[in-house]
């Protein structure tokens, strides 16, 4: 099978030797035929030599590579790319375990499937697209997922409205793809939460966070504890199961304090340790009188663009300084970032800045990342996105 053809300048084609899945637009040198937003392409030197093969799209990224080698992109090709990423969760120890029933499946470029995001909550998969190429094979990658899950998959779940790129010509409608469920709870070491992924966040919860609310949980007694940003309330429940004397949940949002409140119910019927708050974090940290021993800074992406980086790095400098000014000495901070183009390098400096500020002494006691089930593509850093450290506050 013959596909239209992308020509890259000389020497644009190194990237692309050292496997990395992106071809940028200011890299092509010419392009062979019409080729429409979503038409898979070869990718080929200045020589007329094969690279790669990829989805086209408009933007500065032009192209998203799934394979460095020629292949037919058919239902096997798609089926054996599910087949190995659902092997590594395997070995995660992820699939078939009595204490977590939800892990991410697919991790886009992670997983060498760029494009394509799929959660799995209790039998069910949430499938968020944000290609138009992959927007086009979605019942492909559907019978891919029914072939590899076989019994265990219950339901598909598209929530790919609001992911393609704005100038995409499809209209993705959130709804179910294949088989149907009212059930939305799943569980996560052995602690139940409701996934609201027809209106919430993301595919519904945050999944990658599973080992680092285990570890919190592990420091959490006896202590006062506020989790900011707390969306559905992960680390909270966490807390409260790690015998916290009291937990306070904070987010802006009044849904996702709706959420953290049924969440923390479904664990903790009756409890009296915990109270929500439906406000800006800044101003809940300037007007608190409470005491915590704990703190969890777990903000939204600051930064998704190169050029706001410097703003980013400024409001995570001013949230740690509160949080560290603020916190009871022998205190410790769970603190997060989730932007990509916030480096691991920078965001470190970022908290040694608010701690030197401060004047306190502060000690870093582990340095936290993304679990397996969000791999890092060792030929794409930016598949690298969550980095942390729990710092202790004398």
């Amino acid at each position: 099978m013959e596909f239209a053809t992308i020509t890259l300048k000389p020497g644009k084609e190194q990237s692309v030797q050292r496997f990395h899945p992106w071809v940028f637009s200011g890299a092509i040198k010419a392009v062979s035929g019409e080729i429409q937003e979503g038409d898979v392409v070869d990718v080929m030197d200045h020589q007329g030599n094969y690279l790669a093969t990829g989805h086209s799209q408009i933007g500065a990224i032009a192209v998203r590579i799934f394979s460095f080698s020629k292949v037919i992109p058919d239902q096997d090709f798609w089926t054996k790319k599910i087949k190995n990423a659902l092997e590594l969760r395997n070995q995660a120890g992820l699939t078939d375990c009595d204490q977590t029933n939800a892990f991410r499946l697919i991790y886009a470029e992670g997983d060498g499937i760029p494009g394509l995001i799929v959660d799995m909550y209790n039998g069910t998969a949430i499938m968020q697209i944000h290609t138009v190429g992959m927007y086009l094979i979605k019942e492909i990658l559907c019978e891919a997922l029914k072939t590899v899950l076989g019994d265990k998959l219950k339901a598909i779940y598209n929530k790919s409205e609001g992911a393609m790129p704005f100038k995409a010509e499809v209209q993705p409608e959130n709804g179910f793809l294949w088989g149907k469920t009212t059930d939305k709870t799943a569980l996560e070491n052995g602690l139940l939460f409701n996934v609201d992924y027809e209106k919430g966040q993301k595919t519904g919860f945050f999944l990658d966070q599973r080992e680092n609310r285990a570890l919190l949980e592990r420091y959490s007694q006896g202590k006062k504890v506020l989790n900011l940003f707390c969306y559905t309330g992960g680390f909270s429940f966490y807390a409260l199961r790690g015998g916290a004397e009291l937990v306070h949940s904070v987010d802006s949002s009044e849904r996702a304090i709706e959420l953290t409140n049924e969440n923390v119910h479904l664990n903790f019927p009756e409890e009296g340790r915990h109270k929500a708050f439906a406000e800006d974090a800044f101003k809940f940290l300037n007007k608190s009188k409470e005491e915590y021993d704990l703190i969890i800074l777990d903000p939204p992406a600051f930064a998704k663009h190169q050029n706001v980086v410097p703003n980013a790095l400024q409001g995570y400098r001013k949230l740690n300084a509160k949080a560290i000014r603020q916190i009871k000495p022998g205190g410790i901070i769970f603190t997060f970032s989730c932007s990509q183009v916030i480096t691991r390098d920078a965001f470190r400096k970022a908290v040694f800045t608010a701690a030197a500020k401060s004047g306190r002494h502060v000690r870093i006691i582990h340095q936290m990342e993304q679990p397996a089930d969000h791999p890092v593509n060792i030929y794409h850093p930016e598949s690298e996105y969550l980095k942390g450290l729990v710092i202790y506050v004398e």
